[in-house]
Parts: structure tokens; sequence; C-alpha cells
């Protein structure tokens, strides 16, 4: 999976590319681990171009947010294709998540400058 790494303000998005599944969760919790360790703690993930999520990158978002809780910060994520949008939904964790439907409208909600 590729994870590419943007700031807007004091908001860091992650937007990934590609499956979140065992191999690649790992690698994306190492990357949030070394924001946070760096008092970077507002984060958002963008997943549009996630083609595949399993229980483990469930387990993984879920390890996450707890992770950034703790930290004082927020998660939130943005644009789920609809086949990860339909897992979200089915495992209700679509509840749980701040879940928007674009980057720009994540980024208001921080208020932080919109993405062009």
């Amino acid at each position: 999976m590729e994870i590419i790494l943007e700031a807007y303000g004091n908001v860091y998005v992650l937007s990934l590319r590609g499956k979140l599944d065992l191999a690649s969760a790992a690698g994306l919790k190492a990357r949030v681990k070394s924001l946070l360790d760096d008092h970077k703690n507002l984060i958002h993930v963008c997943l549009r171009e996630v083609d595949f999520i399993n229980s483990s990158g469930l387990g993984a978002m879920v390890s996450l947010l707890k992770e950034i809780r703790l930290h004082r910060g927020r998660l939130t994520l943005s644009d789920l294709a609809p086949y990860v949008n339909e897992i979200f939904d089915i495992t209700q964790l679509s509840h749980v998540f701040e879940v928007f439907p674009t980057v720009e409208e994540a980024m208001i909600s921080y208020g932080a400058i919109p993405v062009a």
C-alpha cells in the first residue's frame, strides 16, 4: 500500500492507495505513530483509492483511533469507496468514526484550509 502525506495547517492527511490488510496495516500504524511522536495529533485518512479492506485493516483503523484519542487528537476519514463504505456499514464502524464525503469537507470541520 502507498501512503501519501500532506499537511493542511495542523491537520495531516494520509491518502492511502491499494489494499488495507495485515501486510499493509503495520506500515500505516508506524506512519501514524511517527506523527503522534512529533505531537501531530490531528489526522485525516483519505480512503478514495483503497480497493480492499479486511478485518486486519479494520482492526488497524480502530487501533489508530484509540491511539490518537490517547494523544488527545482527532481522526477523521473520507472518500470511502463503495466496497469500503459497505464494510464500514456492515461492521457499524461508520458510527464509530467521523466519516466525511470528501477531504475538503473534513478539512472544513477542522477549520483548516480546504484542499484545492
